[in-house]
C-alpha cells in the first residue's frame, strides 16, 4: 500500500490508537451528510472527529461546514492526509500537544 493512501492511513490510525488504549471507529451518519468518517475515543472521555483523506485530497464543502459546526460545539476535529499529519495527531492524542 502507498503511504498517502486513505485506506492505508485509516488502518494505521486504527492500529496506533489501539496500541495506546483507544478506539478509532468508523462513523457513518446516513441522514447527516459530511460528517467525519472516524471517531477516536480515548480514556477519560477524550474524543476527536477525524476525516481521513488520501494525500492531496481536500475536504468537500459540506465536510468543511460540518467540521466547523462540530468545532463550534466544542468538539475536536482533525484531517489526516499523510504520515506526517497522522504523526502530529498521535502526538496530540498521547501528550495533549
Amino acid at each position: 500500500m502507498i503511504a498517502g493512501n486513505e485506506k492505508f492511513l485509516e488502518k494505521k490510525l486504527r492500529e496506533e490508537i489501539k496500541k495506546i488504549g483507544g478506539l478509532a471507529i468508523k462513523f457513518t451518519s446516513p441522514y447527516f451528510t459530511g460528517m467525519p468518517d472516524r471517531l477516536v475515543l480515548m480514556p477519560n472521555g477524550n474524543l476527536w472527529f477525524v476525516e481521513v483523506k488520501s494525500t492531496g485530497k481536500k475536504l468537500r464543502g459540506i465536510q468543511q461546514a460540518q467540521a466547523l459546526r462540530l468545532q463550534e460545539l466544542g468538539f475536536k476535529t482533525r484531517v489526516i492526509d499523510s504520515d506526517e499529519s497522522l504523526g502530529s495527531f498521535m502526538r496530540e492524542v498521547r501528550y495533549g500537544l
